[in-house]
């Protein structure tokens, strides 16, 4: 296979897409291929005129937009790198990304303007601040977005590329500050075409990548129900925009399970990419209020990434959309692959449970490959095509990014147990993993079965210090509308399915959301909640 470049690809499908083909669906929004080409070439020529160097960090500070993708293929074109920036930070945490990326340009919605003034005089590495907005409104600091989407007559940059070309995903910090992956374009693409090979031949080249998509007409329209500015979002519309397809988003800033709906039936979405059942349950329970409202012929996958999807949600899904193959992919920013699992009307696996990657191996603590079926639990590791490190981060880098006999791995910190077929049962995130009277507890095995208990919409699991056993292992819980909390029964509920040392200790409903707005856990509020609730009682 040859080195790939981003940048590369959309220039070489660029001239073969249909003048009608959407690239980028934002509500009534419609970015086509060749404007795409146009808008994205000229602004990342106005970018480099402006002092945007190769390699030039671009800080993205908006909601999802056809703006986000325009200003991604701008980048990869021009040679710039991609740093997102999480607009639910309040100013310092945004300062923090900004200062740590190194970015030079910030590209900014009219929204977040305040924020930006706040910072500006101390942002000092920063040259040009481009503002997303009414161009008669624009601050007086700052470019308008317009002026360089059409500046210029839309022609290619002509410039070349490298495999070595970068983006960064930053994440979101839940084990301490935000850290910045660094993903060469080249390992990006292979990362993403590896996790493809399963399901047949995949393009060695970009001659192969412009063949398919001449032969099989543009690829996928796909949504990205959570935001671009997360690691799953971003991802997913690399991998839409690279094949031809076009990247869908929603309008309403908060997540609306009608508005997808709507989407998928007007726009012909054909797959969706969420985060688990902080996007499903809603998805599911507007099918169930509204049965046979939305034409969903069209779609033919749901993937979810980032966190575990629980098994019912997934059968009510199956239930609506008979055709629909649902694929619970495991993958983090630092790396994609490490295993998948599918469900279909016909059935599935349980949930946590996945067919190991291609590319991956799971030792123990002394760094020993796990043996099938031994039930010893061990990290998940995966080589080939993997991040470069974190950005100005040597020690985490080595932490996470290490050589075992020979072989660079990416190692996230996700164990789990490899089972005697072979695949893999997920235990859980390492660095929140409770220490109790001497055993190990994984949160989320324990969250699972919580979650299978009927008054129970979600939860999260928490080490609170104990003096007795170090840590208790602790719940705090969502209940479903208008059921009773019974704690008692509960915890009867897990010790009937897990040792009696992983039954939570103590249970605390709350009405506090227990995720960030990309459906992942947020253990900082949960335990929080766990230690005031504990210390009250």
């Amino acid at each position: 296979m040859i080195d790939w470049n981003l940048g590369d690809i959309l220039d070489a499908i660029e001239p073969v897409m249909p003048r009608d083909a959407p690239a980028l669906i934002h509500g009534d929004r419609i970015v086509t291929w060749p404007e795409l080409s146009a808008r994205s070439n000229n602004i990342a020529r106005a970018l480099r005129r402006r002092g945007a160097d190769t390699g030039a960090k671009v800080a993205f500070y908006m909601r999802n937009r056809t703006e986000y993708g325009e200003l991604m293929a701008a980048c990869f074109k021009g040679r710039l790198t991609h740093v997102n920036i999480n607009y639910r930070y309040r100013p310092e945490e945004v300062f923090y990304i900004f200062d740590d990326s190194d970015s030079e340009v910030i590209v900014y919605s009219e929204e977040f303007r305040d924020c930006i003034v706040e910072l500006k005089d101390r942002l000092e590495k920063v040259h040009s601040f481009v503002e997303i907005g009414d161009a008669a409104d624009i601050a007086p600091f700052a470019i308008p977005y317009e002026t360089l989407a059409q500046e210029g007559d839309g022609s290619a940059l002509g410039i070349t590329r490298s495999p070595d070309d970068l983006l960064f995903i930053y994440t979101g910090g839940t084990t301490g500050r935000p850290k910045g992956v660094m993903w060469r374009h080249d390992d990006m693409r292979k990362a993403q075409l590896d996790t493809q090979r399963p399901a047949g031949p995949v393009p060695e080249t970009v001659e192969d990548n412009v063949a398919l998509i001449t032969l099989n007409g543009p690829g996928r329209r796909t949504l990205s129900a959570c935001p671009l500015m997360h690691g799953t979002g971003f991802i997913t519309a690399i991998g839409a925009l690279m094949t031809g397809g076009a990247v869908v988003s929603l309008s309403d800033p908060s997540f609306d399970a009608a508005e997808l709906w709507e989407t998928v039936e007007k726009h012909r979405v054909q797959s969706i990419a969420i985060v688990g059942d902080a996007f499903a349950r809603p998805m599911l329970r507007a099918l169930d209020e509204n049965p046979g409202r939305w034409d969903t012929t069209s779609l033919g996958a749901i993937v979810s990434s980032g966190v575990m999807w629980s098994r019912e949600v997934k059968a009510g899904l199956c239930r609506h959309i008979p055709r629909v193959i649902l694929m619970d992919s495991f993958g983090a920013s630092e790396g994609l692959g490490f295993g998948l699992s599918l469900t279909t009307a016909k059935g599935g696996t349980n949930t946590a449970k996945f067919g190991i990657g291609e590319f991956c191996d799971v030792f123990d603590e002394n760094d020993r490959i796990v043996q099938p079926g031994s039930g010893v639990p061990g990290y998940i590791a995966r080589k080939g095509a993997i991040p470069l490190g974190y950005y100005k981060d040597p020690e985490k880098s080595a932490k996470t990014f290490r050589t075992i006999n020979g072989v660079r791995y990416s190692i996230p910190g996700d164990w789990c147990r490899v089972e005697a077929d072979g695949s893999l049962t997920l235990l859980g995130r390492g660095s929140v993993c409770i220490n109790t009277a001497g055993e190990k507890v994984y949160p989320e095995e324990v969250e699972e079965v919580l979650k299978t208990h009927p008054a129970i919409s979600d939860a999260l699991v928490v080490g609170v210090p104990n003096e007795k056993w170090g840590q208790a292992v602790t719940a705090v819980v969502h209940l479903n509308a208008g059921v009773p909390f019974d704690e008692q029964a509960i915890r009867d509920h897990v010790r009937g399915q897990l040792a009696g040392y992983k039954t939570p200790k103590a249970i605390y409903p709350t009405d506090t959301p227990l995720r960030a707005s990309n459906g992942k856990a947020d253990y900082a509020t949960a335990k929080a909640i766990a230690e005031r609730a504990t210390a009250a009682s």
